[in-house]
C-alpha cells in the first residue's frame, strides 16, 4: 500500500498530480481536464469501479448527515457534486424546506447534474453554481451543511478548501465529506492495489477511451490522507468534534465536523 501524504500546497509551490510533482498553480488545470474527458460516462465508471458499492456510501453519508423532514429551512452546499448524486439523495432525504446548491469546478459535470435533477423533477429545488472550492463565492455563515463527496482529494489546496467550508457554515452547520481511503484489512489493502492500479484504468479505457484519467483517479487516491491525517486537517481548519466512519473496510470513509 502506497503511504499517504498531507495533501496541500507545498511551500516550495508545487504539488502533486497523482505521483508526479507539478507546479502548485498548474494542477487545478490538469484536473478540469480529466474530468471534462470523463463528465458524460462519470457515473457508468462509479459503478463499474464499485460494483455499485459508490451508492450505497453515498446513501450512508446523506443518512450520517439526516437532513430535517418537514418544512424547516436547510440548505446544503454540495461541493465537487457536479453530477447531482449526493444532492438528489439530500433532496430525498429532507423535507420541503430544504436546498441544495451543488458547486463545481467543471462545467461539464454541472451540465450533467442539471439534467439529472431536471429528469427526477428535482430542479426547483437545486441550483448549480461554477467555481473553485478554494474561494467559494458565497457569504459568511450562508449553510446548514457542507457536503462532499470524492472530490476533495482533487483540490489542489485541501487545507484552504476546509478552511472556507468552515467560513460559509453558520454556528452549528455540518461538514461532512465522503472520500476513498486507507484499506483497513491486511491483505485487503495488496488486492486493493492490484485491481486499482490495473484493472480501473483498463477499463476506464474501454469505457471512456481515457485509460490515463483513470490512472490519475487511482493515484490520487494513494496520495489523500489517511483517516486520522484527514480528521486532524479538519480539526485545524476550526471545526469541532471531528470523527470518521470507515465503509467497506476503509476503501471509503465518511469525516464529519461541526462548527461551534
Amino acid at each position: 500500500m502506497i503511504n499517504h501524504s498531507m495533501a496541500s500546497k507545498d511551500p516550495s509551490g508545487t504539488t502533486h498530480f497523482g505521483f508526479r510533482t507539478v507546479a502548485a498553480d498548474a494542477k487545478q488545470g490538469l484536473v478540469d481536464r480529466v474530468f471534462a474527458r470523463v463528465a458524460g460516462r462519470y457515473d457508468l465508471m462509479n459503478d463499474l469501479m464499485s460494483g455499485g458499492l459508490h451508492r450505497l456510501w453515498k446513501d450512508a453519508a446523506v443518512t450520517w448527515l439526516n437532513p430535517p423532514t418537514g418544512a424547516r429551512a436547510f440548505h446544503v452546499l454540495d461541493v465537487a457534486g457536479g453530477t447531482g448524486d449526493i444532492a438528489l439523495r439530500v433532496l430525498e432525504a429532507g423535507g420541503t424546506g430544504t436546498r441544495v446548491t451543488v458547486f463545481d469546478i467543471n462545467p461539464n459535470m454541472l451540465q450533467a447534474g442539471a439534467r439529472k435533477a431536471e429528469t427526477a423533477g428535482r430542479g426547483d429545488r437545486v441550483r448549480f453554481v461554477q467555481g473553485n472550492g478554494e474561494a467559494l463565492p458565497f457569504a459568511d455563515k450562508s449553510f446548514d451543511a457542507y457536503t462532499i463527496a470524492f472530490g476533495i482529494r482533487n483540490i489542489p489546496d485541501i487545507a484552504a478548501a476546509l478552511k472556507e467550508a468552515f467560513r460559509v457554515l453558520r454556528p452549528g452547520g455540518r461538514f461532512l465529506c465522503l472520500e476513498f481511503s486507507e484499506v483497513t484489512v491486511p491483505m485487503l489493502d495488496r488486492l486493493y492495489d492490484l485491481y486499482s492500479f490495473n484493472a480501473i484504468p483498463a477499463l476506464g479505457g474501454v469505457v471512456t477511451g481515457d485509460a490515463d484519467a483513470y490512472r490519475y483517479l487511482v493515484e490520487s487516491i494513494r496520495r489523500f490522507p489517511n483517516q486520522e491525517a484527514f480528521a486532524e486537517m479538519i480539526r485545524e481548519a476550526g471545526f469541532s468534534r471531528a470523527q470518521y466512519r470507515d465503509l467497506s473496510a476503509g476503501i471509503a470513509a465518511m469525516h464529519s465536523g461541526w462548527r461551534i
